[in-house]
Parts: structure tokens; C-alpha cells; sequence
């Protein structure tokens, strides 16, 4: 069975998407709406900006999120997965992919995502910090013994996990988590703690607007974060991209749980290889690809 899996924050990169319209014109269609809808021109910062203000967070995740789906619009007919997941943000990528949400909303559900965790970010100082080289329950121990907000918020893969949470508790774990043995825990060039209960002020801004928000039957199960499971219930499917902001992200058990059911092949529909990486260190048993257009 073939797996279709979205990118999230920091697969970007200048110029990511300008090969796309140039060649397409369904795809030039869409970005232009996609300027249209965002109320400036994203298309120009994604083409020609800097990774400065690729980085910007009200940039960065409109800007990842309409590469990918452009990309699978532009696959047309090749595009036919039996099942879908996407990293954080790459959640959205994968419900518009799989029809449970319109181009149109998807986009707007993700620039309001975005806004709203960057003001989240904004009212209090935090970041994230990956630690490789630990097994995640000994990173959990450490987490739950320190003071102040620090929790596990990203298992990307066996043996790497980033954490989330206030600054002075991030940098007090990533002593104690070297000090256990970790082959680094470096604090990561976010503008906050994504995944983690600081971001309560984001998920309920964010729900308000999810629930506002017509969601379709998915054409195929998608995997979700929160619950590491096949879902396919519209309602399910709301609460648990709602709870996403302040849970962690299950990516290792995702992807382990499509294996489970069936999936032997994974094709990474966005910007960069990074969920690609991944794969190679989750189950070598699969293989994992890129999209190439002829």
C-alpha cells in the first residue's frame, strides 16, 4: 500500500514552489489564489525572499503547506493514496489532500493557525530543544521532574525527540538529559513552544475556528498526530487537529502504526527530505521517496 506524508515547520527554503508555477498553470491558478486569500503576496516571499522572512511563522507554515498541496493537485491522476499523515502543520497538507478540507479552507485554517501560535509565542518566552541519542521514556522522566513547563513535544524517530516548554526549564533539562547520557540536547532557533501547553491560548483560538469549519468523509484513513491511529470520522478528525497545538506529536508511531496496517511505500509530498529521513530511521523495511514530476 502506498502512504502519502506531509512536511511540517522548517522544510522551507527560497524558492520553493517557483518551479511549480512556472510549469503548471492549474498551480499558478492556486497560488494566486492563495495571495488572494492570505491578503499579501506570499508567492513573492516564497520565490525570492529571504530565509529571514521565510522563517517568519505567519510565513513559514502557508508557504509549506501550499507547496505540498500544489504538489499533489499537480500529480492529477497519480495521485491516489490509501493512506495519508502529516507532520504538525503537514496535518492540514494531508486532510485537503485526502478531500476532507477545501484548498480555500485548509489555506485559511492554516494562516490562522500560524497567527495564533505566533501570539501564543509573543505572551510568554519559550523554544523547543532536540535531544538525540535517549530512549523517550528516560527523556520523559526527565521532563517530568523539572520545574516549570517542559514536556516531550516531537517523537520523530527512534532516538530523537524534541522537547517544549518555558526557556529556564528547557536548558535545565538539556543539563540533566547530557548528564543521562544524551549524545546532544541542543536548543533549537524556534520563536517558541510549539506542542505544549503554552500554546493553550493558540488551540483555543484555533478550535473556535475548526469547528466552524466543514469537514468532509477523507477519501482515505489519515493518521494523526495526537492519536498515532487510522481516523476517518469528520467529528474525530476536528478534535484530534484541535488538540494537536498543545499535545505532542507522534510521528514515530504514525508512521509504525501505517506499517502495521499495511503501508510498504512512502512518498513525501512537500519542500525538502525530511520526513524521508525520518523513515530511514523508523523501518528500513519500507522504502521512501520524494514526488518526481515528469
Amino acid at each position: 500500500m502506498k502512504a502519502y506524508i506531509f512536511p511540517g515547520q522548517g522544510a522551507q527554503f527560497t524558492g520553493m514552489g517557483l518551479d511549480l508555477y512556472e510549469k503548471y498553470s492549474l498551480a499558478q491558478e492556486l497560488f494566486e489564489k492563495a495571495n488572494s486569500i492570505l491578503g499579501f503576496s506570499i508567492t513573492d516571499i516564497m520565490f525570492e525572499g529571504t530565509a529571514e522572512e521565510l522563517k517568519q511563522t505567519k510565513v513559514t507554515q502557508p508557504a509549506i503547506f501550499l507547496h505540498s498541496v500544489i504538489l499533489a493537485n499537480v500529480l492529477g491522476e497519480d495521485f491516489k493514496p490509501e493512506m495519508v499523515a502529516g507532520h504538525s502543520l503537514g496535518e492540514l497538507s494531508a486532510l485537503v489532500a485526502n478531500n476532507v478540507l477545501s484548498f480555500e479552507d485548509g489555506l485559511k485554517l492554516v494562516s490562522k493557525r500560524a497567527l495564533a501560535m505566533q501570539k501564543a509565542c509573543e505572551m510568554q518566552e519559550s523554544t523547543m530543544a532536540a535531544v538525540l541519542g535517549l530512549e523517550d521514556e528516560v527523556v520523559e522522566e526527565v521532563c517530568s521532574s523539572i520545574e516549570g513547563v517542559v514536556v516531550a513535544a516531537n517523537y520523530n524517530c527512534p532516538g530523537q525527540l524534541v522537547i517544549s516548554g518555558e526557556i529556564s526549564a528547557i536548558n535545565e533539562a538539556c543539563e540533566a538529559l547530557k548528564e543521562k547520557g544524551a549524545k546532544r540536547a541542543l536548543v533549537l532557533p524556534v520563536g517558541g513552544a510549539f506542542h505544549s501547553p503554552l500554546m493553550e491560548p493558540a488551540r483555543e483560538e484555533l478550535a473556535k475556528a475548526i469547528e466552524e469549519t466543514n469537514f468532509n468523509t477523507p477519501s482515505c484513513p489519515v493518521y494523526q498526530n495526537v492519536v498515532a491511529k487510522a481516523v476517518t470520522d469528520p467529528e474525530e478528525i476536528k478534535t484530534n487537529l484541535i488538540a494537536q497545538l498543545t499535545a505532542p506529536v507522534k510521528w514515530t508511531q504514525c508512521v509504525q502504526a501505517m506499517i502495521t496496517d499495511g503501508a510498504t511505500e512512502f512518498v513525501e509530498v512537500g519542500p525538502g527530505k525530511v520526513l524521508q529521513g525520518l523513515m530511514r530511521k523508523i523501518d528500513r523495511s519500507v522504502t521512501a521517496s520524494g514526488v518526481t514530476l515528469e
